[in-house]
C-alpha cells in the first residue's frame, strides 16, 4: 500500500512539474509577443511611413525640376517641392506640395505660367491633373483661376481643359463660367457656359 501512495505522489510531482513548465514557456512566448508589439508601436510616424512608401512602391524625390523638350527645344520646365512616383499598373507621379510650371515658345522665352496647390501626372497618359488654387497667366496679364484643370500635351491648341468653374481676369474685365479649353501659352482659350461679365475700371484691377 505504501508502494501505491509513493508512486500516487510520483506521479502527481510529475504533473505538476510539467504544468509549471508549460505556464513557465507560455509566460516567456507572451512576454516576447508584448516586447514586439510596443517595439513596432514605438516606431516614429516617419519611419512607419517611410516604411510603407517602399512596401508600396514610392519614390520621393526633394526639389525637382523637369524640363519638358520637344525637337531640342525646351518646352517647359516644372519645379516642386516635393515628388513622389508611385509604382502600379498604370504608374503615376504626385506633387502634394504645391507645384510651378514655366512655358516656353519658339525662342526660348516665357509664354506662360501655371501655379497649383496639387498635381497628378499619368505617365502611360500623358497628362497631368491639377487641383486646388489653379493659376495660369500668360505674357499678356490674362489670368485664369479655377480649382480643376487638365493638362494633356497631346491635345494641340487646346491643351488646357477642364468642365468645372473658372474665372478669367483680363485688363479691364472679369469673365466667370463653366468649362473651359485654351492652348498652353492661355493666348486662345474658350470658355464653354459663359456665365457673365464684368468690366472693371484699370485703375480698380487688381492681379490677385
Amino acid at each position: 500500500m505504501a508502494v501505491e501512495f509513493q508512486s500516487i505522489s510520483l506521479y502527481l510531482q510529475r504533473n505538476t512539474l510539467r504544468s509549471i513548465i508549460y505556464i513557465f514557456l507560455r509566460l516567456i512566448i507572451l512576454s516576447i509577443f508584448i516586447i514586439i508589439v510596443l517595439s513596432s508601436c514605438g516606431n516614429s510616424d516617419k519611419e512607419l511611413s517611410e516604411y510603407n512608401s517602399k512596401n508600396l512602391g514610392i519614390e520621393e524625390i526633394l526639389n525637382v525640376q523637369i524640363n519638358y523638350t520637344l525637337g531640342g527645344k525646351a518646352k517647359a520646365k516644372l519645379s516642386s517641392p516635393l515628388m513622389l512616383r508611385v509604382q502600379e499598373v498604370n504608374p503615376y507621379v504626385e506633387f502634394t506640395k504645391k507645384m510651378h510650371v514655366d512655358f516656353f515658345n519658339e525662342i526660348g522665352a516665357v509664354d506662360s505660367r501655371l501655379d497649383a496647390r496639387y498635381g497628378k501626372y499619368f505617365e502611360l497618359e500623358s497628362k497631368v491633373f491639377l487641383k486646388d488654387s489653379v493659376k495660369v497667366v500668360n505674357v499678356l496679364g490674362d489670368t485664369l483661376y479655377c480649382n480643376e484643370l487638365w493638362w494633356d500635351r497631346n491635345k494641340k491648341g487646346c491643351e488646357f481643359y477642364t468642365d468645372k468653374p473658372v474665372r478669367i481676369r483680363r485688363k479691364m474685365q472679369i469673365i466667370d463660367g463653366v468649362g473651359m479649353d485654351a492652348s498652353q501659352d492661355f493666348k486662345a482659350w474658350h470658355i464653354i457656359n459663359p456665365v457673365g461679365v464684368i468690366s472693371i475700371p484699370n485703375s480698380q484691377f487688381s492681379s490677385n
